[in-house]
């Protein structure tokens, strides 16, 4: 499991399921209580509650902080 703490705004994120269009990753637009998600495959955007993205996450594929 991913911690919320772990992720920033901007990273690309490795989901266990992928969307519809095929994609399982997701960029992240927001944090806090809820995760707004973008798909990088298809450009959908979700909202996933903090517990939920907790356990649907498996890892971080691209950090937006090593791009600075």
């Amino acid at each position: 499991m991913l911690s919320g703490k772990d992720v920033n705004v901007g990273d690309i994120v490795k989901m266990k399921k992928a969307h519809p269009c095929g994609s399982d990753e997701w960029e992240i637009t927001r944090t806090g209580m809820d995760f707004g998600m973008k798909c990088c495959g298809c450009g959908h955007f979700v909202m996933l509650a903090r517990t939920k993205f907790e356990k649907a996450a498996k890892a971080v594929v691209k950090s937006a902080a090593a791009e600075k």
